[in-house]
């Protein structure tokens, strides 16, 4: 087996071979050149090596199949825009694509237990679902004119990134599964605050513009509640009339920061800027790049990946593998690549709650991810690879990472697989 630098991939260059990431991990099948998607990949996961059995050979000397002559680039996420758009998002091609066939019973049967199961009398339950409550609790106050101080958005802050250090896996595995109702605004918002909070520490912010980012989470899409519900809940498309109104919101917020709550400027500018694009097609400003506050470009990306796997009135939920590689798939246009990377380390390729199908056709759940290996997380069994589903508590606990001769073949849509069947 060659190991091969990251840093001498070029795009067009061709293997005799399949080229792998961490030896069982496919890259590129044999014969297919390399294109700039998989090498920024692999620089985006800060992954510095490959392996290949084979060598870069001369495209010339083989009759290459028409199959690759029309393979297509991957799309971005330019239409993936639900808030400004309100359409269902088009569909994006992953590099391993969600297992969208029909499967057996007892898949159905693992992958809804899997998803239901969720201890609510639990501790960090308990606290998620107390956040949730607080929020709603001040957009209630901000929606009925009552006057809100800016110290309880802060207080919600400082308590979310006390309880997020204890409690990470289990918050994220909570908005992935969406086990809370209600309160949607405030869930969202509070959700949009965790992820943004734990991407903030991995790029090593300070903890005071880490608590601001927080505060600013919270608050970045609270001009929603001065625009009707007949927009906000509308399923289905919206006139242009309406999309205008929606776009209104950022200074809406902004105006409830300063002159409601009378909020610091950092927090107003997340409010304001959330929806800038990194190629500078955003609104309400135009702002392009690292102009953008550091602040709304992470809340931008944490909002984005909420929306997607949020359920909506006018869409279903997608599952977070795909909203990964949508995020992946941006390019440069509508988000920082910087926060990003941050993003994607911290929620892995398959994020907590994924379900996966193992190379022997078992079934499990992600249940912890690792930033330093992305492709291997930790997870637990729900259906063995002869059929049988796994009672709560019999599933064995797997670290990849240490397990080789097991890994990732694909995700598995838990909406999809789990079916009808109640």
């Amino acid at each position: 087996m060659n190991t091969l630098d990251v840093s001498s991939l070029e795009p067009g260059q061709v293997f005799s071979a399949p080229v792998y990431i961490d030896d069982v991990n496919l890259l590129v099948p044999a014969m297919v050149p390399l294109r700039n998607r998989e090498i920024d990949l692999l620089v985006s996961l800060d992954i510095t090596t490959v392996t290949t059995e084979g060598t870069i050979v001369d495209i010339d000397e083989f009759e290459i199949p028409d199959l690759i002559e029309s393979i297509e680039p991957i799309e971005s996420i330019e239409s993936l825009e639900p808030i400004e758009s309100m359409e269902p998002p088009k569909a994006m091609e992953p590099l391993e694509p969600i297992e969208d066939e029909p499967v057996l019973e007892t898949k159905k049967e693992a992958v809804k237990f899997s998803i239901k199961d969720v201890q609510q009398n639990s501790g960090p339950y308990r606290i998620y679902r107390g956040l949730i409550e607080k929020a709603a609790a001040i957009f209630t106050g901000l929606k009925s004119g009552i006057d809100i101080e800016m110290r309880a958005v802060n207080n919600i802050g400082s308590q979310l990134l006390r309880d997020l250090r204890e409690n990470t896996d289990s918050f994220i595995d909570y908005i992935l599964g969406g086990e809370v109702t209600g309160h949607e605004l405030a869930k969202s918002s509070v959700n949009t605050a965790i992820l943004s909070a734990l991407t903030a520490q991995e790029l090593h912010l300070p903890n005071h513009k880490i608590l601001t980012i927080i505060s600013g989470a919270l608050l970045h899409d609270v001009g929603m509640l001065r625009l009707s519900r007949g927009i906000t809940e509308k399923k289905g498309g919206l006139s242009d009339a309406e999309l205008e109104q929606i776009k209104s919101h950022p200074m809406h917020s902004s105006k409830i920061v300063t002159r409601e709550l009378f909020g610091p400027h950092e927090v107003n500018l997340i409010a304001l800027q959330h929806h800038e694009r990194w190629d500078g097609k955003g609104y309400p400003d135009n702002i392009i790049g690292p102009a953008i506050d550091i602040g709304a470009r992470i809340v931008s990306v944490a909002d984005a990946f909420e929306a997607m796997v949020s359920k909506k009135s006018y869409r279903n939920s997608m599952a977070g593998y795909q909203a990964i590689k949508n995020l992946m798939a941006d390019n440069g246009r509508r988000f920082d690549p910087a926060v990003i990377s941050a993003f994607t380390k911290v929620m892995g390729i398959y994020p907590i709650g994924s379900i996966v199908k193992l190379n022997d056709n078992s079934v499990a759940r992600v249940v912890k991810v690792k930033p330093q290996a992305p492709l291997r997380p930790v997870i637990q069994m729900l259906l063995t690879k002869n059929g049988q589903v796994l009672k709560e508590g019999e599933g064995a606990t797997i670290d990849l990472l240490a397990e080789r001769t097991l890994f990732i073949k694909n995700a598995i849509n838990p909406e999809e697989s789990a079916g009808t069947n109640e």
